[in-house]
C-alpha cells in the first residue's frame, strides 16, 4: 500500500534515458561516498512507456491544468462578466461551488486511477523506488541512477543551497532572505520633499504601477514564464534536455536561490577533453523566452567550452516569477555553484548573455569583478525606450515610473561597474531592440550600450570628436561600410595599442582612464575608433537567430 501511495503522489515520469558509461566513473557534482541500494539501472528504451491507464488519466489531468490555467488568465473578465449578469448572489455561488467540489473528487478519482496504472509499471516502481532512496540519502550512486530519469522538477532533490559555501554561513555582507543587493533607481524627482502628503498624492500611482507589473508586465517582458506557452514547447523542451544529458553527458541539478526559489540548471563539463577551452566555464544568460533547453548554450557548447545554462524563475523547472531582484538572486546562486560545487575559479569563468539575459550578466560582472569575461549578444543598455516603444505614447509617464520601481533592467549602470573585459555582439537586423524600424541600425540599443561603457572607461578619448567618429562608424551595416569608416580616419592600431599599453603600465588597470586628455583631436578619433571596433562585432542576423560557434569570441583585452 505504501508503494501504491507514492505512485498516486508521485511526480510524472517524462523519459528514460539511455545507460552511458561515463556514468558508471564518477559523479559531476561530488557527494558523501554512502549510497542506499536500489534496484539496477534500466535497460529500458529511452522513451517512457506510460500504461493505458496511466496515460489516459494524464490526458485528463493534463486537459484539467489547461482549463484552469486558461481560468486564471481570464478570472477578471470572467469575474466582471458574472457581476453584470447578477450570477455573483449567494444563490447562484452555492451550486456552482457544488459543481465544482463534484469536478474536483471526480480528478482526485482519476489521479488515484493514474497511481494504479503507475503501480502496475514496472519501469515506475523502479523510478520511484530510487527517487525516494535519493530523498533519504543524496549519495552520489543514489543521484547517478536518479539522472537518468526526466520526471517533473518539483520533486527533484535540491542539490546545492545558497547558504552551502562556508564564507557565506560566517560573512555578514552577503545576500539575506530577502535577496541580494541591486542598483537602485534614483527618484524621478529630485529635491522633493518625502512629506506624509506627498506619499499620499503618489500611492495611487505606485499601486497602478504595483498592479501592472504583476499583471500584463511581467508577463509582457517575459513570456517564456506564461504556462500555456511552456505547456505548447514542452516536447521541444524534453529534446532539447535528452540531447544535452545523451549527446552531451550533461548534469542536471536543482539549486536553492536566497528567497526559496528553486532554479533548474543543466551543466556539461568539458574539462577531461583535449580542446584548451573546456578549461572554461561559460555561465550562458536567455532570453525572455528563451530555455537551456533550446537556448544559446549551444554556441559554446559547439565551440568545445564547459558550459552551465539555467532556467529564469517560472521558466520550465525553475520556481518563482522573473522580477529583477529574483533574476539576481537566482544568478547568485548558479555563480556559487559554479565556484564552489563545480570547482572553477572566478578567473575561469565566463558570463555569456543573450537579449534580455543581459540584465544578470551584467550583475554578476558588477558583483562578481573577478569573472574573466563578459559577452553580451543582442542586448540592450535601458528597459525604459524599448518598453515606451511598443505601448501608446499616452501612457509614458505610468510606463516610465512601472519600470523604474519593479522591472528596472539598468545594464548599462551595472556593466559599468565590471573591470573586465567586454565583447558586445550587435544584429545588424535586429527587429526586437530597435526603437524604430529593424533598418534603422542607430535605433538598435546595443549601441547605446556600447557608448555608454565606453564613455565610462574611457571619458577623454569619448568626447566630442571621438564620440561623433564612433557614431559614424556604428552607422555602419555591413563589413564593407565598417571598413571604409575605419580607412577612412587611416586608424594605426599599433599607436593605438602603444598609448594604451602605456597608460595601463603607468596607472595601472581600473577604471576610468583619462588617457587621451592632453591628445589631439585625431589622436582621440584614431583611438575612439580603435576601442569600437574591439568592444563591440556585428552579426548579419535577426534577433532570434542563433549565434554561430565561429562568432563566439573572448573579448580583447591588453
Amino acid at each position: 500500500m505504501a508503494k501504491l501511495l507514492s505512485c498516486v503522489l508521485g511526480p510524472r515520469l517524462y523519459k528514460i534515458y539511455r545507460e552511458r558509461d561515463s556514468e558508471r566513473g564518477s559523479s559531476v557534482v561530488p557527494e558523501a561516498p554512502t549510497s542506499v541500494s536500489s534496484p539496477p539501472s534500466s535497460s529500458w528504451d529511452t522513451y517512457y512507456q506510460p500504461r493505458a491507464l496511466e496515460k489516459h488519466a494524464d490526458s485528463i489531468l493534463a486537459l484539467a491544468s489547461v482549463f484552469w490555467s486558461i481560468s486564471y488568465y481570464s478570472s477578471p473578465f470572467a469575474f466582471f462578466y458574472l457581476y453584470r449578469k447578477g450570477y455573483l448572489s449567494l444563490s447562484k455561488v452555492v451550486p456552482f461551488s457544488h459543481y465544482a467540489g463534484t469536478l474536483l473528487l471526480l480528478l482526485a478519482g482519476v489521479a488515484c486511477l493514474r497511481g494504479i496504472g503507475r503501480w502496475t509499471n514496472p519501469q515506475y516502481r523502479q523510478f520511484i523506488t530510487i527517487l525516494e532512496a535519493t530523498h533519504r540519502n543524496q549519495s552520489s550512486e543514489n543521484k547517478r541512477q536518479l539522472s537518468n530519469y526526466n520526471f517533473d522538477f518539483r520533486s527533484w532533490p535540491v542539490d546545492f543551497h545558497w547558504e552551502e559555501p562556508s564564507s557565506r554561513k560566517e560573512s555578514r555582507g552577503g545576500p539575506s532572505r530577502r535577496g541580494v543587493a541591486l542598483l537602485r533607481p534614483e527618484p524621478l524627482h529630485r529635491g522633493t520633499a518625502d512629506t506624509l502628503l506627498n506619499r499620499v498624492k503618489k500611492l495611487p500611482c505606485q499601486i497602478t504601477s504595483y498592479l501592472v507589473a504583476h499583471t500584463l508586465g511581467r508577463r509582457m517582458l517575459y513570456p517564456g514564464s506564461v504556462y500555456l506557452l511552456q505547456k505548447a514547447l514542452m516536447p521541444v523542451l524534453l529534446q532539447g534536455q535528452a540531447r544535452l544529458v545523451e549527446e552531451c553527458n550533461g548534469r542536471r541539478a536543482k539549486l536553492l536561490a536566497c528567497d526559496g526559489n528553486e532554479i533548474d540548471t543543466m551543466f556539461v563539463d568539458r574539462r577531461g577533453t583535449a580542446e584548451p577551452q573546456g578549461q572554461k566555464l561559460v555561465i550562458c544568460c536567455e532570453g525572455n523566452a528563451g530555455f537551456y533547453e533550446v537556448g544559446c548554450v549551444s554556441t559554446p557548447l559547439e565551440a568545445g567550452y564547459s558550459v552551465l545554462g539555467w532556467n529564469h524563475p517560472g521558466f520550465a523547472g525553475s520556481t518563482g516569477v522573473p522580477f529583477p531582484q529574483n533574476e539576481a538572486n537566482a544568478m547568485d546562486v548558479v555563480v556559487q555553484f559554479a565556484i564552489h560545487r563545480l570547482g572553477f575559479q572566478p578567473q575561469d569563468i565566463v558570463i555569456y548573455a543573450w537579449s534580455i539575459g543581459g540584465f544578470t550578466a551584467t550583475w554578476a560582472a558588477m558583483s562578481y569583478p573577478d569573472v574573466s569575461a563578459v559577452i553580451l549578444d543582442a542586448s540592450f543598455d535601458d528597459l525604459v525606450p524599448l518598453a515606451l516603444k511598443v505601448m501608446p505614447d499616452s501612457w509614458r509617464g505610468l510606463v516610465t515610473r512601472t519600470v523604474r520601481q519593479h522591472l528596472n533592467l539598468n545594464n548599462a549602470e551595472q556593466l559599468c561597474r565590471y573591470q573586465g573585459p567586454v565583447l558586445l555582439i550587435r544584429r545588424t537586423k535586429d527587429e526586437i531592440i530597435t526603437t524604430t524600424v529593424p533598418e534603422d541600425i542607430m535605433s538598435n540599443r546595443g549601441n547605446d550600450l556600447l557608448l555608454k561603457l565606453l564613455q565610462h572607461r574611457y571619458p577623454c578619448v569619448m568626447a566630442e570628436e571621438g564620440l561623433w567618429v564612433v557614431r559614424q562608424w556604428l552607422e555602419a551595416s555591413s563589413q564593407l561600410e565598417e571598413a571604409s569608416v575605419y580607412s577612412q580616419w587611416e586608424v594605426d592600431e599599433d599607436w593605438c595599442l602603444s598609448v594604451l599599453r602605456s597608460y595601463q603600465a603607468e596607472h595601472g588597470p581600473d577604471f576610468p582612464w583619462s588617457v587621451g586628455e592632453d591628445m589631439s583631436a585625431d589622436g582621440r578619433r584614431q583611438l575612439a575608433l580603435f576601442l569600437a571596433r574591439k568592444h563591440l562585432h556585428n552579426f548579419e542576423a535577426t534577433h532570434c537567430t542563433p549565434l554561430l560557434a565561429q562568432n563566439f569570441q573572448m573579448p580583447w583585452h591588453l
